[in-house]
């Protein structure tokens, strides 16, 4: 399941319209997942590695990322902004299709150099072009600045994967972006110094029912060759039957979820040697910055 990152721009197997309906559901959760919820606390355990105290951070997660709360703790003297509101509500044939729904899954525009720190949890893995995302958080990060993030990795519901083949259910889900690819594009997209770290985390539930419904509480099944249309209450009856005869000795049903973390800084950018050279003019006020006399690195 994994992807290279030169052909994942055309090649990542992701309905648009799918994914954004799924977005605009876990906009509205009134509570965010577990899974979410503890991922933000591992990846705010990362950030004391990071010398640099922000004075600005900007959460893309949303409220399903859990992150707000933990960032403002952790840099108590720093402007801490989310982005992302509960979604509205919304009846099903209003939902965007085709084209529309490219654009409406499309990442928010980020003002170019804005924040110190740049954080998102748990959202990546939902985007339709990681490539360009990446590149759209580098801009909006200020030199000397950070990107911290985690995502899913290919490893998430490998067994969840094996049992729908059996089943011939079709896939589960769309996709996931393997780590060492990630760190290919945080190169492309303009990042220095990329460190990507991944762990596995084993969920059980007591019941099928019980890991369906916190199933659905992560997300959706965004892949193009999913099963077209609603299923039946037989399927489900079936699916819940394969589960069940997963379960351990402990009567434990247990499914498994790669994360993947990363962190990377935005370097000073290099002016080449030419004629004639353009420098976007908030590069160039960075750089100015930095060579203050008196400023410390």
């Amino acid at each position: 399941m994994a992807l290279n990152s030169q052909a994942a721009l055309s090649q990542r197997l992701i309905d648009p319209a799918a994914a954004w309906r799924t977005q605009r559901r876990m906009q509205g959760l009134t509570q965010p997942p577990w899974l979410h919820t503890e991922v933000a606390r591992r990846m705010a355990q990362r950030l004391g590695v990071i010398k640099l105290q922000p004075t600005s951070v900007l959460d893309v997660s949303g409220p399903p990322g859990a992150s707000a709360q933990l960032l403002r703790q952790t840099y108590p003297r720093a402007s801490v902004a989310s982005l992302g509101e509960p979604a509205p509500a919304r009846r099903w044939w209003a939902w965007p299709r085709g084209p529309a729904a490219a654009t409406a899954a499309a990442p928010v525009a980020l003002s170019p150099g804005a924040v110190q720190l740049l954080w998102s949890n748990m959202q990546l893995h939902a985007t339709l072009d990681p490539q360009a995302t990446l590149a759209q958080w580098q801009q909006a990060v200020a030199v000397g600045g950070f990107l911290m993030f985690s995502t899913l990795g290919p490893g998430t519901l490998a067994s969840l994967r094996r049992l729908y083949d059996e089943q011939g259910f079709g896939p589960p889900h769309a996709p996931f972006v393997d780590m060492h690819d990630l760190g290919d594009m945080l190169m492309q997209a303009g990042f220095a110094d990329p460190v990507m770290d991944q762990e596995t985390l084993t969920l059980t539930w007591p019941t099928a029912q019980a890991l369906l419904l916190e199933l659905r509480s992560l997300g959706g099944n965004a892949h193009p060759a999913r099963h077209a249309g609603l299923r039946t209450p037989a399927w489900a009856a079936r699916l819940s039957k394969a589960l069940a005869r997963n379960a351990g000795s402990d009567g434990r049903i247990a499914l498994e979820f790669e994360l993947v973390y990363g962190h990377a800084f935005k370097a000073a950018p290099r002016v080449a040697m030419a004629p004639t050279t353009s420098v976007p003019v908030e590069d160039l006020r960075s750089m100015l910055r930095d060579r203050a006399p008196g400023r410390r690195k």
